[in-house]
């Protein structure tokens, strides 16, 4: 038997710390040699990019566990590395390499990418001391030092804090991952092995811009505008402003993402669609962003508080105006492009702020995968593909076909295994679980 063969038949520490490690596990990848590949394409098409490899076995460092990865899923990150945007992210590779010690192995010709996992503990470096050998976890994407002095008020400040799998190899996106103990939790007893998969990131992402003091502080009452709302951030943040007593307005791109999100509770559900008239670029112009706030106020009757941002270029000039006087912008990416461009006199004039907002530390990754194991906040997973077409997953996000997330099976031979706690899943509801399904 091997140690792949041991964890998907469910065997116990011992039989686990007996097997030898492979050699070399299979891998989502994208290689060095690739990296010019779409120089002049107007289509980086991520399908031609990823690879599925045979890679060699990572040694593994005092502070770290081996992970038998059973399930992941696709963030924009694994879709920017795919395109080696905005930068390659062999550039992060080669940066961490130059500082040696056990950083240097992350400096290879290929890159294993994925920043969420669930999975088995299979291995614990010598300094690990609250995880063992067989521990079911999820995999959190903030990879930080520890001896940084700015990680000890925020793990997100931290001058060498990085997004796993994205700045760093060895992500999800393969049978085996390599991740520091500080970016393990429990796994959620009432998930699915792909069900737990998909939160770290997004789920933690939307609490922290939301609902944590380094966010925006959204209380009771609060009207939330919500971009891309049935999205895999989007769809989180929905959940938190529902939960925290706030208003939620979602905005979608079409009448089945208004059905899907409905379905989750939005109380307010405005169709980018139907706003622009057939005009893709209309929430672009002031004309738009007016019509937009319109909307708004005729549904809930004032303008929001809090405008939950993370499509950059297309919304940001928006957003800045249909914000409140005195409102806040929390943004956590940019999607549709880096180069912000918006009228100032909408933000100074009318007391706005603009919060950054990066990831999550492991204490908001914590309040997080407590609320997913009460099932205050379920998964927003809609579909699951193998590790063999994880090209075709990755394309399916990068052209905004998808809605919720996309798992990814790993290890885990069919989706729906990984559940142990079937009565606290029974009590939540199996339909609770299903909302996005396809």
């Amino acid at each position: 038997m091997t140690l792949s063969e041991a964890v998907i038949a469910g065997c116990g520490s011992e039989v686990l710390d007996a097997l030898p490690l492979p050699e070399r596990f299979v891998a989502a990848t994208v290689r060095l040699s690739d990296v010019h590949m779409f120089k002049g394409e107007p289509d980086k098409d991520v399908r031609r990019s990823l690879r599925i490899d045979a890679v060699p076995m990572p040694d593994l460092a005092p502070d770290e566990a081996l992970v038998a990865v059973m399930a992941s899923a696709v963030n924009y990150n694994t879709v920017w590395s795919a395109m080696f945007e905005p930068i390659p992210t062999f550039h992060f590779l080669q940066q961490m390499g130059r500082g040696g010690g056990w950083d240097a192995r992350h400096d290879l010709p290929h890159h294993v990418l994925g920043s969420d996992a669930s999975g088995v503990v299979v291995r614990t470096g010598s300094s690990v001391r609250r995880w063992r050998v067989g521990d079911h976890v999820v995999v959190t994407p903030a990879y930080v030092d520890g001896q940084d002095p700015a990680t000890h008020s925020d793990g997100m400040l931290g001058t060498d804090q990085r997004a796993w799998g994205f700045e760093t190899n060895f992500g999800g996106l393969a049978h085996f991952t390599v991740a520091r103990a500080s970016q393990l939790l429990p796994k959620p007893a009432l998930l699915t092995w792909e069900e737990a998969a998909v939160n770290p990131l997004c789920a933690a992402t939307a609490y922290r811009m939301l609902v944590s003091d380094r966010g925006a502080r959204m209380k009771q009452g609060d009207v939330v505008l919500i971009w891309g709302a049935t999205g895999g951030l989007g769809s989180y943040a929905v959940q938190f402003v529902r939960n925290g007593g706030g208003i939620p307005v979602g905005v979608v791109s079409s009448a089945q993402k208004a059905d899907t999100l409905r379905k989750l509770g939005c109380e307010v559900v405005i169709d980018r669609s139907e706003i622009g008239g057939g005009d893709p670029t209309l929430l672009q112009r002031p004309e738009g962003w007016k019509k937009l706030g319109s909307a708004i106020r005729a549904a809930v009757g004032e303008d929001p508080h809090i405008v939950f941002e993370h499509v950059g270029k297309a919304t940001f000039a928006a957003s800045v105006f249909i914000a409140r006087r005195g409102g806040t912008i929390v943004t956590c990416g940019s999607s549709t492009g880096y180069g912000h461009e918006f009228d100032n006199r909408y933000l100074w004039m009318k007391l706005k702020r603009i919060i950054g907002s990066h990831g999550a530390n492991l204490h908001e990754q914590c309040e997080v995968n407590r609320l997913i194991t009460m099932g205050r906040i379920v998964p927003t997973l809609s579909k699951t593909y193998s590790l063999d077409d994880v090209a075709a997953a990755v394309r399916s996000v990068q052209v905004n076909e998808h809605i919720g997330k996309v798992g990814v099976l790993c290890l885990a031979p069919e989706p729906g295994l990984g559940v142990t706690d079937p009565v606290g899943r029974a009590r939540i509801g199996e339909d609770r679980f299903r909302l996005f399904h396809d």
